[in-house]
This record gives C-alpha cells, sequence and structure tokens, in this order.
C-alpha cells in the first residue's frame, strides 16, 4: 500500500518530469563548476587545448614518417621543426610586407581622404569646407580623449606577455608529448576506468577521429579562403594584402563571425587605398567566395567531420565567446563536435561478434583491460593520440624514447 500511495498522490507524467529535471538541475550544477574550475585554469586550459588541436593537425606527418621507419622521438622533433619553419617563413614575409608597403598605404589613404573631402564639398551633398573641419576635429578629440586607456591597454598587454610566453612553452611542450607518447598516454589514461574501458575507448577514437577530419578539413578551406582573397588584393593593387591574407586565413577558423571581421578590416583598407569602386568589387569577391566555401568547400571537406546546423554554430559560437572571448569561440565548435560524436559511443554496447569469432581475452579483467575497435566504426586513432590496439592489451612499443 505504501508503495502505491506515491504514484497515487503524483501523476506518472508529473512524477518522469520531476526525476528529468532533477537531473538537468544536477547536469547544470556539474558543468557550472566545471566551466568555472575551466577559467580559474584558463592559462593551462587554453593552452592544452590548442595543443590538441596542433597535434590533430601535425600527426599526420609524425605517423607517416614513423610508419617509413624513423623513430618516434626524430619523427616528432623533425614534424616540430617543419611547422616551426612554416610559422617563421609566414611571419617573415608578413612582416616584411607590412614594412614595405605601409608607407604606400599611408600616402593612399590620404590621396583617397583628399578625394573623398572634394567630392562631399563638390558633390550632391555640398558640405561646406568648416563642416567637414568641424567632424575632422571631433574624431581627433574623440582618439585623444581615448589616449589614456589606449595606454593604460598597451601597458596591460606587456604585463600579460610574460604570461603569454609561458603559455606558449606549456603549448609546446604537451604538442610534443602529444605526439611523441600519445598513445601510452592514452592506454595509461584507460586503465581507470575497468568494465567502462571498451566504451571510453571507441569514445575516444571517435572523438579523435572528428577533431582530426575538423581541424584538417578546417585548415584546408581556410587556406584556400585565405589565397583566393591574397590573390584579389595583390590583383587589385591593395597594400599589405599579405598580412590581411593572413589573418582572413585565421579569422576562417572562427566559422561565421571570423569572416565578417576578417573581411571588414580588408574592405576598409581597400577602400582606404583604392577607394569605393576597388572596395565594391573586393565585397563582391569576398560574398561569392564565402558562397562557394559554404556550399562546396565547408560540405565537402568539413561537414562530414561536424554536420551542424548553423543554427547551432551560432549558439555554440556564442556561449564560447561569453565564457572564453575569441579563445573560446574558436575552440567551441570543435569541443561540441567532439562531444557529439563522443557521446553516442559511451551509452552504446560494443556490438556482439559474428558466430566463430572470439575475443582475444576478457574485457574488463586484468589490470590493462583490452579495448578493441568495433567494425565498421571510425579508423582506430593513431599512434599519438589514441591508443592501439597492442597498447590496449599492454604491450609497450618498441621504441620507448
Amino acid at each position: 500500500m505504501l508503495r502505491d500511495r506515491p504514484t497515487k498522490l503524483v501523476p506518472p507524467v508529473l512524477a518522469k518530469m520531476a526525476a528529468w529535471s532533477g537531473c538537468l538541475i544536477l547536469v547544470g550544477v556539474v558543468v557550472y563548476y566545471f566551466a568555472l574550475g575551466v577559467g580559474r585554469l584558463s592559462f593551462v586550459a587554453l593552452p592544452v587545448a590548442i595543443a590538441l588541436l596542433l597535434t590533430a593537425l601535425l600527426f599526420p606527418l609524425t605517423n607517416s614518417l614513423r610508419q617509413a621507419g624513423m623513430r618516434p622521438i626524430y619523427a616528432t622533433w623533425l614534424t616540430m621543426l617543419v611547422a616551426l619553419a612554416i610559422l617563421v617563413g609566414t611571419g617573415w614575409l608578413v612582416g616584411a610586407r607590412a614594412t614595405e608597403e605601409f608607407p604606400n598605404l599611408v600616402e593612399q589613404v590620404q590621396a583617397t581622404s583628399r578625394e573623398v573631402q572634394n567630392w562631399l564639398i563638390t558633390g550632391p551633398l555640398h558640405l561646406k569646407q568648416a563642416q567637414i573641419t568641424s567632424y575632422v576635429d571631433e574624431v581627433a578629440t574623440m582618439v585623444n580623449t581615448q589616449r589614456s586607456a589606449i595606454t593604460g591597454t598597451v601597458l596591460t598587454a606587456g604585463a600579460v606577455a610574460f604570461e603569454v610566453l609561458a603559455s606558449i612553452v606549456l603549448l609546446l611542450f604537451v604538442t610534443f608529448f602529444l605526439l611523441k607518447d600519445g598513445d601510452r598516454i592514452w592506454s595509461w589514461f584507460l586503465r581507470a576506468f575497468g568494465e567502462m574501458t571498451p566504451r571510453v575507448d571507441r569514445a575516444g577514437r571517435a572523438a579523435w577521429t572528428t577533431l582530426s577530419h575538423y581541424v584538417q578539413g578546417t585548415v584546408a578551406v581556410a587556406a584556400v579562403h585565405g589565397l583566393i582573397m591574397g590573390i584579389v588584393l595583390a590583383g587589385m593593387g591593395v597594400p599589405l594584402w599579405a598580412p590581411l591574407a593572413v589573418l582572413i586565413f585565421f579569422a576562417s577558423f572562427i566559422p561565421i563571425v571570423g569572416i565578417f571581421f576578417a573581411g571588414t578590416i580588408a574592405t576598409l583598407v581597400t577602400l582606404g587605398a583604392k577607394g569605393p569602386v576597388y572596395a565594391l568589387i573586393f565585397v563582391g569577391v569576398l560574398v561569392v567566395e564565402q558562397q562557394l566555401e559554404n556550399h562546396v568547400l565547408q560540405p565537402l571537406i568539413v561537414g562530414r567531420a561536424l554536420n551542424f546546423h548553423p543554427l547551432a554554430i551560432i549558439i555554440v559560437l556564442a556561449v564560447g565567446g561569453i565564457l572564453g572571448g575569441i579563445a573560446g569561440a574558436a575552440v567551441a565548435v570543435p569541443v561540441a563536435a567532439v562531444i557529439y560524436r563522443a557521446l553516442p559511443e559511451l551509452r552504446h554496447d560494443q556490438p556482439a561478434l559474428p558466430p566463430g569469432e572470439h575475443a582475444d581475452e576478457d574485457v574488463g579483467e586484468g589490470p590493462e583491460p583490452a579495448a578493441p575497435a568495433p567494425e565498421g566504426a571510425a579508423a582506430p586513432a593513431p599512434e599519438g593520440a589514441a591508443a592501439t590496439a597492442g597498447a590496449d592489451r599492454g604491450e609497450r612499443p618498441a621504441d620507448s624514447e
């Protein structure tokens, strides 16, 4: 009788809603405090997140070198040196072009300003020189009033320079060891889950495959985007076309929002240097190229790994931007994609083996349980990011440097 009394007092639908509400509240509390912890540890969390993205990008080169017979430590060092050479070369190109073309940009902006001023006086607006001068003086006054704030920002940036340098060092160390020992790190991590090891291993493999496809596809799309826009800017004779192309490349890593930011800066530079006609041409090319990217490149290269609705991307970007600023917006989409792909593997059991096939050993027994990947699942995660089958059985790789 006492067992039936709660169901008589509370309708079953309301009881289910209360249970779900309690679970959601508990999950929300956990997520909230987890976000607070990540925010407090942003000095460590952000470099580690970027290191995971770099590892997913650089691992194909490391894996190819290891398959060619090179020892893991040498393959890792060579990969890091190649990546550093690309970064240094790009920085040198951008810096050299900026130093060479910046005086020309100033002259062109001044010439364009004089043309706009003459059009405002002789054009349909028929403004007077005194009015234009007052507008210019107001802008100059506003800049002078904000000088103290700008100076304070520069001083603040100088104060955090040491933290940025330390974060870069941490990022390099984490990337190096993930490339070199990622398989052993994953095997060690799996030992803590006991009978849940197969599910966690499948979830990790699915997450790593998604992250690799997303990062490599996004880099390819961003490279095409930056190359096309750089050729357009160089063809129109816009100064600083190389720095603007690099800016468009990096901005493409933030979906939807990044291209608007970089495109606005490039349009303003084009407007100041070449006038409104060239600026309109650039905007037209940017819109056409963006549509080509959204409807052709993104679905073919990144769509299979992401497969998110644009509304979901906007919401994820907003949440990431609120929690972590620009860096949060940059990593929000890959994090959401990884979680979206990994959760189904955590909920489902491993498919049964076909008749006549048996597992090599029982899962969950022994100090290092086996974690085979199911047939038809994503390709096993490469060494350096996910455990190999031999590592799952407790075997250590031959090359342990």
